[in-house]
């Protein structure tokens, strides 16, 4: 993985775990993680957890503040990683630990269809829909279902 790539998946990561179940032992893992960059900055940082962590608890619309959230934490750990490389692994291993604690997701599908005025749908949701029609033969069908010997679908 790539450094950029890593600091957003890192970015991502952390702010993806705030106001959830996992938050103490993330916000934990990432104020260890800045310890490289010495005790005083570790405090800001873990001030600047916390109240992250409260605006996404206090929001309305969580994923929309987490959103926002992603450039800055992405932003901070690029910084970290300029000035300390050697802390490279250890952002990858927090990652890992942070991702094997996560509930895994449920995918739900919702499909709808509405055939009208005798319209046909033909859906499927992960999987083949395959069509074989039969021609009628030449004949047609009236609207009760009966057809004529010309095909006219008039019914004597």
């Amino acid at each position: 993985m790539m450094l950029q790539e890593l600091v957003l998946a890192g970015g991502t990561t952390v702010v993806g775990a705030m106001a959830t179940d996992s938050w103490a032992a993330v916000r934990a893992g990432v104020a260890r993680l800045f310890r490289h960059r010495g005790e005083e900055r570790r405090s800001a940082i873990e001030a600047q957890l916390d109240g992250n962590a409260e605006l996404v608890a206090q929001a309305e619309d969580r994923e929309r503040v987490r959103q926002s959230l992603i450039a800055l934490w992405s932003l901070e750990l690029e910084s970290l990683l300029d000035r300390h490389p050697e802390a490279v692994e250890e952002l990858r291993t927090l990652i890992s630990e942070i991702e094997a604690g996560r509930p895994t997701r449920q995918e739900t599908w919702v499909q709808t269809n509405v055939a009208r005025d005798n319209g046909r749908v033909f859906a499927s949701q992960g999987g083949n829909v395959i069509i074989h029609e039969a021609p009628l033969g030449g004949r047609s069908v009236t609207a009760h279902g009966a057809a004529d010997e010309e095909g006219t679908g008039d019914v004597r």
